[in-house]
């Protein structure tokens, strides 16, 4: 009897298909699971058990007819609280939205159920995707697995939560300047964010528009090639003015060799200043597994870079004050009671609504645009931005993919980073990937010899390289054969198909 934290998304697809066992038993068995192990873990915002056993039911009925399954046919997946689903909330973990009910589908969910997934739940979230820890959710904090009682990193960390705890196989997550990558590597998973426009932002709620790209979390590299193949197969979507068709297949050339390659290293990252000493003995290793695998390592530069996090945050809270503005009290979200005029009751509601995270960086985007400021800070942003874009540029004339942390350290405890400018500096590996709008994927390395905890490499690659990035995220996962680790606590913990 096998528990459904042991099986990879492809494995419990063609088990449906071959009827070993049906979909409907894997909803179970993940339902199961999460009832077992989500009261510690608290991944989810939102369980949607009769929509998971609607689906299984529906993709039982299709193998029973004889009709084509999906390649994701009776996958158990989690969205983050920021995609809307036709049945659910999409509350973005925010008071501001605790009550809205979800009016459309968003495109990247529908792809997934179009592929056969089956919807198990909304997972937890930094308030509208503003941090790096899950702390600043409006309703509760999310656990990491491997220590419950430090973070699963941010602003993704549900999703990365629901998938390190062995209670859904594959979730959605979305990255704006590392909230995927960052806490697949806190939580031991394999995370990805595509380039940008290459996975459709329609039914997502913005956070930064330039900056926002949709991506999955699995336990191995192949379950993540897997998503983005439901993801992108569809090819562009005419509801967002950003996708661009990539419809390829990512597991087409997962296991070819990257021998004759080259992978770029920045001696000055190894260097910088935050990075942990079992972090950079971590990412040395991968190198030299992929040496070892017959790739060439060669130095690069990115010397703008280290402007990136400043660039962030101006480029980003100016897009979040333009994108949050709709929510004003009067035609949805939250609204303050007894007012008597609109200023007020705006006023209130957004004062109320709103957590404190969400509100500093709406402050300083409003203030970074206003008159006098803009051309002083989020002009100059937008010039680094176009440097830092040329700087990969370059180096990707000299190589095929860049190796780099994907965070700065492990998990950390909660409350152990009360600094904003701290946590911010969480990202410092990731964000500059987002600003270029080029791929990047974090894939586990094991856990470290002083933390005992998870630890990840991150690989980054040109605009639209994607299918390249999965293939040298596979050679390194081959390496260290540290993909597809439940958290010992919760392995086992309820989930067994019946």
């Amino acid at each position: 009897m096998a528990n459904i934290d042991q099986l990879s998304a492809a494995r419990i697809a063609a088990g449906v298909a071959a009827g070993e066992f049906s979909a409907t038993e894997v909803a179970k068995a993940s339902l199961d699971a999460i009832e077992a192990r989500d009261e510690k873990v608290q991944a989810f915002l939102q369980v949607s058990s009769d929509l998971a056993l609607a689906a299984a039911t529906e993709t039982d009925r299709r193998r029973a007819a004889g009709e084509k399954l999906g390649p994701l046919a009776g996958v158990a997946v989690a969205f983050k609280d920021n995609m809307h689903l036709v049945g659910t909330r999409t509350t973005c973990a925010s008071k501001m939205l605790e009550n809205y009910e979800s009016t459309f589908t968003a495109t990247c969910v529908q792809r997934m159920l179009d592929a056969g997934a089956t919807p198990m739940g909304k997972a937890n979230m930094d308030e509208f995707a503003f941090g790096s820890s899950t702390e600043s959710s409006a309703f509760h904090r999310t656990n990491n697995p491997w220590d419950t009682e430090r973070v699963p990193g941010g602003s993704s960390g549900g999703s990365a939560a629901a998938v390190a705890a062995g209670e859904v196989t594959i979730s959605l997550g979305s990255d704006t300047g590392g909230s995927i990558r960052q806490p697949a590597s806190l939580c031991g998973v394999v995370g990805m964010k595509p380039t940008y426009g290459a996975v459709s932002r329609y039914g997502v709620v913005a956070f930064g528009s330039s900056l926002d790209q949709v991506g999955p979390f699995g336990r191995s590299v192949e379950d993540v090639a897997l998503a983005m193949n439901a993801l992108t197969a569809a090819g562009r979507d005419p509801y967002d003015s950003t996708s661009q068709p990539c419809a390829v297949d990512f597991l087409e050339h997962l296991e070819d060799p990257v021998e004759g390659m080259r992978v770029g290293v920045v001696p000055a990252l190894m260097e910088a200043a935050g990075l942990t000493a079992e972090v950079r003995t971590a990412v040395e290793g991968a190198a030299k597994a992929l040496e070892n695998a017959g790739a060439e390592l060669v130095e690069v530069d990115l010397p703008n870079i280290k402007s990136a996090i400043a660039a962030y945050y101006v480029i980003a809270p100016c897009e979040a004050f333009s994108n949050l503005a709709r929510f004003d009290g009067v035609r949805y979200g939250y609204q303050e009671e007894g007012c008597l005029t609109l200023a007020e009751q705006t006023s209130k509601s957004r004062a109320h609504g709103f957590g404190e995270e969400a509100k500093r960086r709406q402050m300083l985007g409003a203030y970074l645009l206003s008159s006098g400021v803009y051309d002083k800070y989020y002009y100059p942003a937008q010039q680094v931005r176009t440097l830092i874009t040329r700087d990969y540029k370059r180096a990707y004339e000299q190589c095929d993919v860049i190796l780099m942390p994907a965070s700065p350290r492990t998990a950390f405890k909660f409350g152990e980073m009360s600094d904003p400018t701290q946590m911010y500096a969480s990202d410092m590996f990731t964000i500059s990937n987002n600003i270029a709008g080029n791929g990047g994927i974090s894939v586990p390395l094991g856990l470290g010899a002083e933390s005992h905890l998870p630890v990840s490499v991150q690989l980054q690659g040109p605009a639209f390289s994607d299918r390249r990035l999965l293939r040298f995220a596979r050679a390194v996962e081959k390496s260290f054969s540290a993909h597809g680790a439940v958290a010992p606590e919760f392995a086992g913990k309820g989930g067994e198909l019946s």
